[in-house]
């Protein structure tokens, strides 16, 4: 049979060591599932429920293999699905390529069925390149320059291929003549440290102060090492990014574990009083968390230069790889004693350890949502992978789990959007087979997308050696995180008619896929579920029954705040009364751990 443009696709992307893609059918792209049929297994397709789970995935894939994850989808909506997941690796700088069906070319410009201008849809989630191929001499060069810019420059990138050119003869070498274009494959070779001369200047600026703070991102994940290393010669302490929270174990005396609304107490004090900012691969947002301007000296260490300067004063800004950067500018580094500075972080994070625990065992009706998550903490297997959704889920997650050294996690951090956390974990799998997995997610992304994610995954285990795969879902009802928005950032109250959730057995549900499932609804359970369910011999669900009115308070709590938060209670929010109580409960363990 002659090879097509879909027999060289698949063959070229398994060139550039493409192995899985994560995508759904339709007719747009028919002419690439029959190769990917054709290829026998060459690459895996995952068929995802929906368009945007395959995005997640391969977001995911690309967050936890350090690899290019691809996606495929149809014409039309089945393009229009992937947005979402897209925008999350974009948001998150990582390297994604959408390969997308479109409308054979004789019916584009006739306002044909499922014909929507793909080239301007994606314009900005793939700004750094999309094409449309509109020929078979097109394609290598597609293919290749999407691949390699979406590693080299960790974006999305994005090929159109109407199906008509998927079903043309393929042209696996263009003619060598004028107009043609002759791509290739093949590693990049780029400078990963800076000059000698800036690392002294570094040195000069970090060794001139006596309060050193480190901010780490999820562009340190690979540096552990050479963080810590830094941080034992400054008698710094770190704070860590959202994305950054497995960049160094949460069991050493000096991370202060997270930063802003989602934070810790240390990690702001650190913030407040520190002389000299170290960031290394971070884009941290919140510029009300950082030093006040002026305050600090900073130095600062990425890979882009774009994103030097951006969330604080920079004074020198280092372009290159945290870990290799961080080697060379160790040995230049002054060794700092130990002392009230370092000693003063260490006493805080010791302290606010002691303040986790208290709340999380404060009385709540029937399950406080943080003990759910402050139970987690010692029954992690080693090198567990760790998926989160936005919402409270994320704020537990944040100050609560404790990372240890090899374990993985992430979550969505620029777009902050809701549903990745199980399609994420199925990813991870995938990457990590050997390896224990845990989603944690609300009742709101468990029914935006969670319910069908589930079924991918009841598909899916039994291909599995390592069944385990837990699926953590806090079922209280209502949109958490938007109420307590509601009332302390817009000073409104609970608006029912928008956050309450239909109740929904997902424990029941997820038996009824074959999975295990626990239903958790007194406190005393939740220890011996998460040991069931790393024990069991297939993925489970675990449904903690969760009170809404537990609090996450932020690091702290300003007057203005405040004052927002008694204006909806004296509005008539509905649970004003079991609100108070419970934030009374938070304030008074706070206060006596």
């Amino acid at each position: 049979m002659k090879k097509t443009v879909s027999d060289f696709m698949v063959q070229r992307l398994h060139d550039w060591g493409v192995r899985r893609v994560y995508g759904y059918p339709g007719d747009g792209i028919n002419g690439l599932m029959g190769a990917l049929d054709r290829a026998d297994g060459a690459i895996e397709f995952i068929q995802s429920r929906h368009e945007e789970l395959a995005a997640f995935m391969a977001c995911a894939h690309a967050k936890f293999s350090g690899e290019v994850g691809v996606c495929l989808a149809t014409s039309g909506p089945g393009a229009i699905h992937l947005l979402n997941g897209l925008y999350d690796a974009k948001l998150d700088r990582q390297p994604v390529v959408a390969i997308v069906g479109q409308q054979q070319r004789s019916a584009l410009g006739g306002d044909y069925q499922q014909e929507v201008d793909l080239v301007s849809l994606f314009k900005d989630v793939a700004h750094e390149f999309v094409q449309m191929a509109t020929s078979a001499q097109q394609v290598r060069h597609l293919i290749d320059r999407a691949m390699r810019i979406a590693r080299d420059r960790r974006a999305v990138t994005c090929v159109i291929v109407p199906n008509d050119v998927q079903e043309l003869p393929a042209v696996p070498v263009p003619p060598r003549r004028h107009g043609t274009v002759h791509s290739g494959i093949g590693s990049t070779a780029s400078a990963t440290v800076p000059n000698a001369a800036a690392l002294g200047q570094a040195a000069d600026i970090i060794n001139a102060g006596s309060k050193v703070a480190i901010l780490a991102g999820a562009g340190a994940l690979h540096a552990t090492d050479e963080l810590i290393h830094t941080a034992e010669r400054l008698g710094a302490g770190i704070a860590k990014a959202l994305l950054g929270k497995a960049a160094v174990p949460d069991d050493l005396p000096f991370v202060t574990g997270a930063i802003g609304v989602l934070g810790t107490r240390p990690s702001s004090r650190m913030m407040e009083d520190c002389d000299t900012l170290l960031m290394v691969g971070s884009s941290f947002p919140y510029a009300e968390f950082l030093p006040p301007e002026g305050q600090a000296r900073c130095v600062q260490i990425d890979t882009d230069p774009r994103a030097i300067g951006l969330r604080y004063p920079t004074e020198l800004g280092l372009v290159g790889d945290s870990r290799a950067t961080l080697a060379a500018l160790l040995p230049l580094l002054d060794h700092k004693e130990h002392g009230a500075w370092r000693q003063g972080i260490e006493a805080d994070v010791a302290r606010w350890w002691r303040v986790l625990e208290a709340r999380a065992h404060v009385e709540a009706s029937p399950v406080n949502p943080q003990r759910v998550f402050w139970e987690l903490s010692p029954r992690l297997p080693e090198e567990t992978v760790l998926t989160c959704d936005s919402g409270t889920a994320a704020n537990w997650y944040a100050r609560d789990v404790k990372l240890r050294r090899g374990m993985k996690a992430s979550l969505s951090g620029g777009l902050a959007t809701m549903g990745p956390a199980l399609p994420y974990a199925i990813a991870a799998k995938l990457v990590h087979p050997d390896r224990p997995v845990v989603a944690m997610l609300g009742d709101g992304a468990m029914q935006m997308n969670g319910l069908n994610a589930l079924i991918t995954l009841a598909r899916m285990w039994r291909d599995w050696a390592d069944p385990r795969l837990v699926v953590m879902v806090l079922n209280n009802r209502d949109l958490n995180l938007v109420s307590w928005e509601q009332r302390v950032l817009g000073g409104d109250p609970e608006f029912n008619a928008s956050q309450e959730l239909p109740d929904f057995p997902y424990a029941r549900f997820a038996e009824m896929l074959g999975l295990a499932a626990l239903r958790v609804d007194a406190p005393e359970a939740i220890g011996p579920a998460w040991d069931a369910a790393f024990a069991a011999d297939r993925p489970m669900l675990l449904e903690m029954v969760t009170d809404s009115a537990v609090p996450p308070l932020p690091p702290d709590v300003s007057l203005a705040q405040a004052k927002a938060y008694l204006r909806a209670l004296w509005q008539g929010d509905p649970e004003a009364m079991r609100t108070i109580k419970a934030t009374m409960r938070e304030y008074w363990a706070s206060a006596t751990a």
